[in-house]
């Protein structure tokens, strides 16, 4: 360990320090003056904050190293690998990709880091084609940001989530998930999970119950389109409409089964995304293992 911290300093006070940097932080310390005092350590903190992570981007060894001390490990793992940003008056975008590493895997991590790569490109070429017919049309605004939050990263599984936010006027979320089983190297699916499809009932009539335990314990403060709530008619879960057989999931740091949804999908879009976590005991008879998920 001693060795690996050594190679790791080495290896910091050989990164350049970019030509910029006295602007940047005589910059920062102006704008800190008008917001009365800020304290010289943070500067501190932000040059080593901002020197770290061109290291990390620039050296491979240096990652390599850090792969080798156990706190910093997961944080090395997944790094946003490109960034999308356009800010005009009326148009906006800022699209990050993820790149992930550390799956023992290199055709898995490819095949992912390639589908995250196309998928931010399309999303940006998307954003030029919408801005270009709104300013045909008389111009207007328009609005883009995606990024990803990750939900698991342990010895056995990796579970990251990617968000786009679409915003005219108002906005509509949608996330996407991804969940791998390091040791299997495999994507997993929410059919691998269970024995048969009679979990789709089974979580359905989970999270049917749910909505209307919430509606009614928080006096209608929250909204789900449910049946048979105050006369409701309609609804996503009315007893023959239940979650798709390969429905958007993740899988949580303690190894719950969490069913996602969203913005629009079952509620209102005040309530957001909306995820109903799946306790193990409603599930335990349908699982083919508590491999994944745990009891």
């Amino acid at each position: 360990m001693d060795k690996k911290l050594k190679e790791l300093q080495n290896q910091y006070e050989s990164i350049p320090i970019p030509d910029n940097l006295d602007e940047v932080v005589e910059m920062a310390i102006k704008n800190g003056k008008k917001k009365k005092t800020v304290p010289r350590w943070l500067f501190s903190t932000v040059a080593a904050v901002a020197i770290f992570t061109v290291g990390v981007n620039i050296s491979p060894a240096m990652a390599q190293t850090l792969d080798g001390i156990p706190v910093i490990n997961k944080v090395a793992k997944i790094l946003t690998f490109r960034e999308y940003k356009v800010k005009d008056e009326t148009y906006e975008a800022d699209i990050k990709v993820p790149n992930i590493k550390g799956l023992n895997d290199d055709k898995l991590e490819s095949k992912l880091n390639e589908k995250y790569i196309e998928d931010g490109k399309k999303l940006y070429s998307d954003f030029k084609g919408t801005v270009a017919d709104i300013k045909k049309n008389g111009g207007g605004h328009y609005g883009v940001e995606s990024g990803y939050s990750v939900k698991t990263n342990d010895e056995k599984l990796v579970s990251i989530g990617r968000y786009v936010v679409n915003t005219v006027g108002s906005s509509s979320t949608t996330m996407k998930y991804d969940t791998i089983d390091k040791e299997n190297k495999v994507v997993l699916s929410l059919p691998m999970l269970f024995k048969d499809d009679a979990y789709i009932k089974t979580i359905s009539n989970y999270i049917e119950e749910q909505m209307k335990k919430e509606m009614k314990e928080s006096n209608m403060d929250k909204t789900y389109w449910v049946q048979g709530v105050d006369g409701q008619d309609f609804g996503t879960f009315d007893g023959s409409k239940n979650i798709k057989p390969n429905h958007n999931f993740y899988i949580n740091k303690h190894h719950q089964l969490v069913i996602a949804f969203d913005k629009y999908e079952v509620a209102p879009g005040y309530m957001g995304l909306v995820e109903f976590k799946i306790p193990t005991k409603i599930i335990q008879k349908d699982l083919v293992s508590n491999q994944y998920i745990k009891k």
